[in-house]
Protein backbone atom coordinates (compact mmCIF):
# COMPACT_ATOMS: atom_id res chain seq x y z
CA UNK A 1 0.00 0.00 0.00
CA UNK A 2 1.13 3.75 -1.11
CA UNK A 3 2.14 6.25 2.08
CA UNK A 4 -1.26 8.20 0.67
CA UNK A 5 -3.06 5.41 1.40
CA UNK A 6 -2.23 5.07 4.70
CA UNK A 7 -2.67 8.91 5.33
CA UNK A 8 -6.42 8.20 4.11
CA UNK A 9 -6.76 5.61 6.83
CA UNK A 10 -5.26 7.64 9.80
CA UNK A 11 -7.79 11.11 8.58
CA UNK A 12 -10.83 8.66 8.23
CA UNK A 13 -9.75 7.35 11.63
CA UNK A 14 -8.96 11.11 13.40
CA UNK A 15 -12.21 12.04 11.51
CA UNK A 16 -14.22 9.08 13.38
CA UNK A 17 -12.50 10.03 16.76
CA UNK A 18 -13.16 13.83 16.18
CA UNK A 19 -17.05 12.73 15.48
CA UNK A 20 -17.15 11.01 18.84
CA UNK A 21 -15.29 13.50 20.87
CA UNK A 22 -16.25 16.67 19.29
CA UNK A 23 -12.98 18.27 20.55
CA UNK A 24 -12.18 19.73 17.29
CA UNK A 25 -8.53 18.51 18.10
CA UNK A 26 -8.62 14.90 15.92
CA UNK A 27 -10.38 16.75 13.28
CA UNK A 28 -8.29 19.22 12.43
CA UNK A 29 -4.85 16.60 12.41
CA UNK A 30 -7.37 14.18 10.35
CA UNK A 31 -7.20 17.42 8.03
CA UNK A 32 -3.11 17.71 8.23
CA UNK A 33 -3.26 13.88 7.23
CA UNK A 34 -5.77 14.85 4.28
CA UNK A 35 -2.74 17.38 3.15
CA UNK A 36 -0.55 14.94 3.57
CA UNK A 37 -2.09 12.33 1.82
CA UNK A 38 -2.52 14.94 -1.00
CA UNK A 39 1.37 14.97 -0.67
CA UNK A 40 1.95 11.24 -1.24
CA UNK A 41 -0.62 10.86 -4.16
CA UNK A 42 1.28 13.83 -5.75
CA UNK A 43 4.80 12.20 -5.69
CA UNK A 44 6.24 13.64 -2.84
CA UNK A 45 8.54 11.59 -0.80
CA UNK A 46 7.47 10.38 3.00
CA UNK A 47 9.91 13.01 4.79
CA UNK A 48 7.87 15.96 2.98
CA UNK A 49 4.54 14.15 3.62
CA UNK A 50 5.24 13.97 7.34
CA UNK A 51 6.77 17.66 6.92
CA UNK A 52 3.63 19.23 5.47
CA UNK A 53 1.37 16.70 8.10
CA UNK A 54 3.39 18.72 11.06
CA UNK A 55 3.05 21.96 9.58
CA UNK A 56 -0.50 21.41 8.75
CA UNK A 57 -1.32 20.00 12.49
CA UNK A 58 0.59 22.98 13.93
CA UNK A 59 -1.25 25.53 11.85
CA UNK A 60 -4.51 23.84 12.33
CA UNK A 61 -4.11 23.33 16.43
CA UNK A 62 -2.06 26.64 16.83
CA UNK A 63 -3.99 28.61 15.09
CA UNK A 64 -7.57 27.68 13.62
CA UNK A 65 -8.85 25.58 16.94
CA UNK A 66 -8.39 28.97 19.17
CA UNK A 67 -10.32 31.32 17.06
CA UNK A 68 -12.86 28.43 16.31
CA UNK A 69 -13.23 27.53 20.24
CA UNK A 70 -13.34 31.57 21.24
CA UNK A 71 -16.57 31.45 18.42
CA UNK A 72 -18.03 28.18 19.86
CA UNK A 73 -17.55 29.55 23.28
CA UNK A 74 -20.00 32.86 23.55
CA UNK A 75 -20.93 34.14 26.97
CA UNK A 76 -24.68 33.47 28.43
CA UNK A 77 -27.28 35.67 26.92
CA UNK A 78 -27.30 39.09 28.82
CA UNK A 79 -31.60 39.09 30.49
CA UNK A 80 -32.33 42.76 29.67
CA UNK A 81 -35.87 44.51 29.84
CA UNK A 82 -38.45 42.87 32.31
CA UNK A 83 -36.54 39.35 31.95
CA UNK A 84 -33.48 41.08 33.83
CA UNK A 85 -36.11 41.33 36.84
CA UNK A 86 -37.35 37.79 37.24
CA UNK A 87 -35.75 36.53 40.19
CA UNK A 88 -34.61 39.78 41.82
CA UNK A 89 -36.25 40.88 45.27
CA UNK A 90 -38.68 43.86 45.97
CA UNK A 91 -39.90 45.71 48.96
CA UNK A 92 -43.94 45.51 48.69
CA UNK A 93 -44.74 49.49 49.23
CA UNK A 94 -48.76 48.84 49.33
CA UNK A 95 -50.04 45.40 50.17
CA UNK A 96 -50.47 43.15 47.48
CA UNK A 97 -53.00 40.78 46.75
CA UNK A 98 -54.99 38.80 44.05
CA UNK A 99 -55.90 42.37 42.40
CA UNK A 100 -53.04 44.66 43.11
CA UNK A 101 -50.50 46.47 45.23
CA UNK A 102 -47.32 48.06 44.82
CA UNK A 103 -43.84 47.15 44.81
CA UNK A 104 -40.17 48.57 45.20
CA UNK A 105 -38.19 46.72 42.51
CA UNK A 106 -34.48 47.96 42.99
CA UNK A 107 -34.95 51.64 42.36
CA UNK A 108 -38.37 51.52 40.29
CA UNK A 109 -42.02 51.39 42.03
CA UNK A 110 -44.01 49.02 40.01
CA UNK A 111 -47.70 47.85 40.40
CA UNK A 112 -48.05 43.81 41.14
CA UNK A 113 -49.84 41.27 42.45
CA UNK A 114 -49.71 38.12 44.01
CA UNK A 115 -48.23 35.35 42.13
CA UNK A 116 -50.50 33.09 44.32
CA UNK A 117 -54.06 34.39 44.26
CA UNK A 118 -54.91 33.53 47.67
CA UNK A 119 -52.15 35.18 49.17
CA UNK A 120 -52.28 39.05 51.03
CA UNK A 121 -48.64 40.09 51.53
CA UNK A 122 -48.23 43.14 53.75
CA UNK A 123 -46.43 46.27 53.33
CA UNK A 124 -42.51 45.96 54.42
CA UNK A 125 -42.36 42.38 53.26
CA UNK A 126 -39.52 41.11 50.93
CA UNK A 127 -40.81 39.22 48.02
CA UNK A 128 -38.98 37.81 45.25
CA UNK A 129 -40.38 38.65 41.78
CA UNK A 130 -41.72 35.38 39.49
CA UNK A 131 -43.20 36.87 36.64
CA UNK A 132 -43.69 39.73 34.53
CA UNK A 133 -47.34 40.34 33.26
CA UNK A 134 -46.70 43.79 31.33
CA UNK A 135 -46.22 46.43 33.83
CA UNK A 136 -47.73 44.09 36.48
CA UNK A 137 -44.68 42.35 38.67
CA UNK A 138 -46.29 38.71 39.89
CA UNK A 139 -44.24 38.18 43.62
CA UNK A 140 -44.20 35.35 46.12
CA UNK A 141 -43.32 36.02 49.74
CA UNK A 142 -39.88 35.09 51.08
CA UNK A 143 -39.35 32.66 53.46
Amino acid sequence: MSTWGIWLIIAAVLGTVEVMTTTLAFGLVGVAALIAAGAGFLGAPAAIQFGAFVLASGVGLGVARPFALRHIRQPPMLRTGTAALVGRPAIVLEEVGPHGGRVRIGGEVWSARSYDETQIIPVGQTVDVMHIEGATALVYPRE
